[in-house]
């Protein structure tokens, strides 16, 4: 399709005769109260003291090892390049007055407060989430502290009275943690939410000249967030593990060995896990609550397109792109990396004590730097998708998936070569000098893995292949056989990634094992590490990845701002293919996570047997579920996921059926809004989903927070007086393996199905099948109103679910010894 001349000419088109009804805007921005505190102080005051922050860092990092140096100036450079993305997308035009109007629209524009006082939701979220979470954290440490003394079995206090002091410090360095995890994932994920709001209107203006620069708008914009997630989330450790190595005086005689320092680590993914869940749980029911909710009204029963300004719920549905997929799946990344991060740095610190490597550093620091490259590959991979080169030349529109596929290649081809230097710098050691050829090996099995999943889920998502097309074609014989039809192929589609990851564990194993690593025994232990080393080669390319998700509610919102602004037709075209590609992206994403998720969930749980191991000084190697107890904690830990998901999913549905009554009740007491002669309530659908999300997120997490620690308390105490000191921690390690088996295969089925009956509809709307208003239109329409919640909000959670559940064991498992 070409685009014609009068879009150039700057006409409007037929939507241009409908008069706008968007109410006077103020001009002069809310600035946030840290910002103008930042501003406020003296350019030469805060130089000074960048640099002094900086120097002590540089410090810590150069009193612990040159490749923390190494790391940390890799993540400064990275955050320079997204300065530098940062302005360049700030330089674009905003496009004509219209489109500024609607990204004036105090709701709209998170950082400017509502005229009704509305404070910015992601904060309100944040906040919310990490009030609660300070709660749990002083319940964790108010039972640390009393289980160590009088809830511990009387045959342990005598030794658990020699390590009181360690303890205790540890007890305020996983507090430390804690807080600085969940900084670290607050801002990457409100700078993410931060860009995103100002991307979306330039995308919209840059599709009023081309597609391929309305593409690369909202790629650099995506990719500047993911940079900022992962350097946030590699810095952040870095910088923990090298304070900690000074403050502790770690190596030194008499102290901490440096091979078990990085267990003191796992309060940062504790951190990161709570906002990550919180701001998806609270994001995924807004958006989706304020996305039914519209479409339910506004398409099926008065027949007006999406994103219309006629409908008081869109923009709730817009600020809820942000919030539900910027910010959340930012925080979900952010808290996968961290897991993988440090699951690995335990993994590596146990297995080069064991092999009595004299130099741990690199088996303990190999995570940190591969992630750095990643930063990197990544770069280029975002850089490599480039604008039209001739400016005023109107081209075809280019498949943009192709095009994103194209930048994906060009990352994992780095991402290779990179991940081979790594291995070969950091691995190299002579009691097994092929080793590190043989963990190259598995983190090519990663980076494949990695690849795989994304053509998975890219087949069962995009309209382009059969799956999604039956899909579209079953609408067209009612809503029920829609519903049908997504269910089965949701269910279906668990099948070709549990094999893939299947194969990628036992081959990563395999080679690990096979490196000739071994214990004092003669013992091979490599092959948790090379399970390890392949989850790291499937988040090499992180970065990437983060951005094709970020460029999907970016694209979306872009195509919102230009139906609110009425402008041509052809403009909507071109944001209707970026949005209907950006539903494939975060499809895609979606399926890297989980599958990221149950790697990662692997590694915690194996890291769970050492620590409970260490503490409890005997092998802990085994969980036999032959045993009753143990066989429940399973059963509990299935019925986790079950009930986890439920929660999520009503509590959209409850939601929704609030934003629709609004609806209807606006459209029959206002009948001039068809008309255009009154203006919608738009702050009163805000109101709605902003306050239910905050109470509905509540429950899912309190029974994902607190399951475990309850069930491992129980039977631990049971074990005690049944004659079984470590029934506890079997139980929670059973709790631990059903749960994530439930939960991956649960996360696969919503978050595929839900991204089919949503591509399904778009397919229709493109013209297949009777196009939009037909019936075939209207059944896609409520199947894509089921899979709302089960793509954005339940699928998920259920992607963070899995990974704190290992982290909160880690953290918790001297309570249940």
């Amino acid at each position: 399709m070409m685009i014609d001349d009068d879009m150039e000419a700057g006409s409007l088109g037929p939507y241009h005769d409908r008069p706008r009804t968007f109410p006077n805007m103020r001009t002069k921005p809310y600035t946030p109260l840290i910002f103008r505190i930042l501003l406020g102080i003296n350019v030469r005051v805060l130089f000074i003291l960048l640099l002094l922050g900086f120097g002590a860092i540089f410090y810590m990092g150069a009193s612990t090892s040159p490749i923390i140096v190494f790391v940390i100036s890799i993540c400064i450079l990275s955050f320079l390049v997204s300065i530098y993305l940062t302005k360049w997308v700030l330089a674009k035009d905003e496009g004509p007055p219209e489109m500024v109007q609607v990204t004036l629209f105090p709701m709209l524009n998170f950082l400017c407060p509502a005229p009704t006082n509305t404070l910015d939701l992601y904060s309100l979220l944040l906040n919310s989430g990490l009030h609660f979470g300070y709660w749990v954290l002083f319940v964790m440490s108010l039972t640390s502290y009393l289980g160590y003394g009088s809830f511990l079995p009387p045959f342990t206090c005598s030794y658990m009275s020699c390590m009181f002091c360690f303890r205790s410090t540890s007890a305020y360095i996983t507090v430390a943690a804690f807080l600085l995890g969940a900084l670290c994932s607050g801002i990457a994920g409100y700078v993410g939410m931060w860009v995103s709001v100002r991307a979306n209107v330039r995308v919209s203006s840059a599709a009023r000249r081309s597609a391929r620069e309305a593409l690369q708008v909202a790629t650099r914009a995506g990719g500047l967030s993911a940079i900022i997630v992962v350097g946030m989330a590699v810095i952040g450790i870095a910088v923990l593990y090298a304070t900690f190595y000074v403050w502790l005086g770690v190596d030194s005689p008499g102290s901490m060995k440096v091979t078990d320092l990085p267990l003191l680590l796992v309060g940062y993914g504790f951190g990161a896990s709570f906002v990550a869940l919180f701001a998806q749980l609270g994001g995924g029911i807004y958006t989706k609550a304020a996305d039914v909710g519209a479409d339910l009204v506004g398409k099926v029963e008065q027949g007006i397109p999406e994103d219309d300004p006629r409908n008081p719920a869109v923009i709730a549905d817009l600020v809820g792109d942000n919030v539900g997929d910027c910010a959340a799946r930012g925080a979900d990344l952010f808290e996968s990396i961290a897991a993988e991060i440090i699951s690995a740095m335990i993994l590596g610190g146990t297995m080069a004590q064991r092999c009595k490597i004299e130099d741990p550093s690199g088996f303990i620091l190999f995570p940190l730097v591969v992630h750095s490259f990643d930063l990197v590959v990544s770069s280029v991979g975002i850089f490599s998708i480039r604008g039209t080169r001739e400016s005023g030349v109107m081209a075809p529109i280019e498949d943009p998936m192709t095009i994103l596929q194209k930048g994906y290649s060009v990352t994992i081809v780095l991402a290779v070569v990179a991940f081979a230097l790594s291995t070969r710098w950091l691995l190299y050691t002579e009691q097994a000098p092929s080793a590190w050829f043989n963990f190259a090996l598995c983190g090519l099995v990663g980076i494949i893995t990695a690849y795989v999943f994304v053509w998975i889920t890219k087949y069962y998502t995009d309209y382009k292949h059969e799956p999604v097309r039956t899909l579209a074609l079953s609408s067209s014989t009612g809503h029920g056989t829609n519903i049908i039809a997504g269910v089965s192929l949701g269910l279906e589609s668990t099948a070709l990634p549990v094999l893939v990851i299947s194969v990628a564990i036992i081959s990563a194993y395999w080679l690990g094992q096979t490196c000739g690593l071994v214990d004092e025994t003669g013992n091979p232990i490599g092959g948790l590490f090379g399970t390890a080393v392949a989850t790291m080669g499937m988040l090499s390319t992180a970065a990437y990845i983060l951005t094709m998700d970020m460029f999907g509610p970016i694209a979306d919102n872009a195509g919102g701002i230009v139906e609110m602004s009425q402008q041509p037709e052809s403009v909507r075209e071109i944001t209707d293919v970026l949005d209907a590609v950006g539903n494939t992206t975060k499809a895609t994403t979606k399926g890297f996570a989980i599958g990221s998720a149950a790697l990662a969930s692997f590694l915690l749980f194996s890291a769970y047997m050492d620590e409970v191991a260490a503490f409890a000084h005997q092998p802990f190697k085994q969980v036999d579920i032959a045993v009753p107890e143990v066989f429940v904690g399973g059963l509990l830990g299935s019925m986790l996921i079950f009930v986890f998901s439920a929660w999520a999913c009503s509590a959209v549905g409850r939601t929704a059926q609030e934003v629709v009554n609004e609806v209807r009740r606006q459209f029959i007491e206002r009948p001039g809004i068809m008309d255009y002669k009154e203006k919608p309530d738009y702050g009163r659908c805000v109101a709605i989903v902003a306050s239910a999300s905050l109470r509905e997120m509540i429950k899912p997490g309190a029974l994902a927070i607190i399951s475990p620690i309850v069930v491992g308390f129980l039977f631990r105490i049971l074990g005690y007086y049944t004659g079984h000191p470590l029934l506890g921690a079997k139980v929670v390690a059973s709790l631990l393996m059903f749960a994530t088996v439930a939960g991956i295969l649960m996360a696969l089925f919503l978050n595929t199905a839900g991204g089919a009956w949503d591509n399904a509809k778009k397919y229709i709307e493109t013209g297949a099948l009777g196009g939009k208003g037909s019936d075939a239109h209207k059944a896609a329409v409520t199947g894509d109103t089921v899979g709302d919640p089960f793509k954005d909000t339940a699928g998920p959670s259920l992607h963070v679910l899995i990974k704190m559940l290992a982290t909160i064991t880690l953290v918790m498992a001297p309570v249940f010894l």
